[in-house]
Formats: C-alpha cells, structure tokens, sequence
C-alpha cells in the first residue's frame, strides 16, 4: 500500500492534469469526467458539471498523483475550496537532474519559496508553490538525512 497526494480542484482539473502530467514528464495519465459514468436522475448535472473530471491519476518516475473537480453541489457537504499550505507533496528523488526539471517545470508561473540548493539536510532541497496554489518540496536525500538523526538520536 502507498500513499498517494489527492488535490481537489474548482473545475480546473483539467488543466491541472495537462500541466503535471507535462511538468512532471508523467508515464501514465488516466481520467474520467462525470459525464463517463450514469447519472442519477433525481440530481441531474449542470453542462459545466457533466464535464468536470471526477477521478484522474498521473505516474511518474514511480510516483502517483491523483485529482478530480470539487462539483459545485458537493461543496455545501464538503465546504468551498480554499488554497493553502496544509498540503505539500514531497519529491524524494535522488536523481538531481530529474529533481531540478521537474522544480523548473512546476515553478512555471508559480512562485519559488526556494530555489534548490545544497542545505544540512539536503545535498538538492527547494520548495515553490505553483500555479494552481500546491505547495511542492523537493529533497535529494531525505530518506539519508532521516536514517543518520535517528542514527545519532541513539548514539549509533
């Protein structure tokens, strides 16, 4: 079992998916608007709605991100969209090269927090929020960094 980022999104999900699946050089793309599957008669949906992405899933480099539209009817159960930083995706990626195209990519009229940079916890560390207002972290060496405090943490 893994675990997987879930973004939601205010009927731009499209868009989202075209713009990951590119800046991230995706190995997989798949998606389903609302109007793919039967719709309850009882609760008909809007054009606009019909045409949302209700599940969509992107691969890359052995990582997933998945993502659908928020229908507007759904939002008096699950409360309005708001962007914000209670979500980050974290990129452990040890290949620098891959790190920085994607950091590159993703910063595309984003705004960089960090540009990438050799730090104490990190030999390739950056952080941006982007376009779509999802914050983004990008780590080299993370899983090393972890191992060697918890190492130390036990006098190892």
């Amino acid at each position: 079992m893994s675990a997987i980022a879930y973004l939601n999104f205010d009927g731009v999900a499209e868009q989202a998916i075209e713009f990951y699946s590119e800046a991230l050089q995706a190995t997989e793309v798949k998606k389903a608007a609302y109007k793919d599957f039967p719709q309850d008669p009882s609760r008909p949906l809007s054009e606009n709605e019909w045409n949302m992405i209700m599940e969509s899933s992107i691969e890359f480099a052995g990582g997933k991100i998945m993502m659908s539209d928020l229908l507007p009817s759904m939002k008096s159960v699950t409360g309005e969209l708001v962007k914000g930083n209670n979500v980050w995706i974290s990129l452990v990626y040890e290949d620098k090269q891959k790190l920085e195209t994607y950091f590159h990519h993703l910063s595309v009229d984003g705004h960089v927090i960090m540009p990438l940079s050799n730090t104490p916890w990190s030999s390739c560390f950056g952080m941006l929020v982007d376009k779509f207002g999802v914050c983004w972290k990008f780590n080299c060496d993370a899983d090393k960094f972890l191992d060697q405090v918890i190492a130390d943490s036990h006098g190892n």
